[in-house]
């Protein structure tokens, strides 16, 4: 069940940053689910450092940060050249 929720809050993480995402993103509802759940964790991630706890513990971040980071990972990877 837990990880259902977290597909399914992935899943509207990832709807959210590609609507808020400004240029072409043309990528699947699959892809945006996967974006949000990344996004999640690197939101955490930077959360994380900015805290200065020792240790690679990931935590989820909070909804609008797990956007943020989303979005990062959609600048990222067309950056990249890779067809999100």
């Amino acid at each position: 069940m837990k990880y259902l929720s977290m597909a399914v809050t992935g899943l509207i993480v990832g709807a959210l940053a590609k609507l808020f995402y400004i240029g072409d993103n043309s990528n699947s509802w699959l892809m945006s689910m996967v974006l949000g759940v990344g996004g999640s964790f690197v939101a955490g991630f930077l959360g994380s450092m900015r805290d200065g706890q020792t240790g690679a513990q990931l935590k989820p971040g909070g909804f609008l940060f797990s956007i943020v980071g989303a979005m990062l990972l959609i600048f990222i990877g067309k950056q990249m050249g890779f067809a999100l």
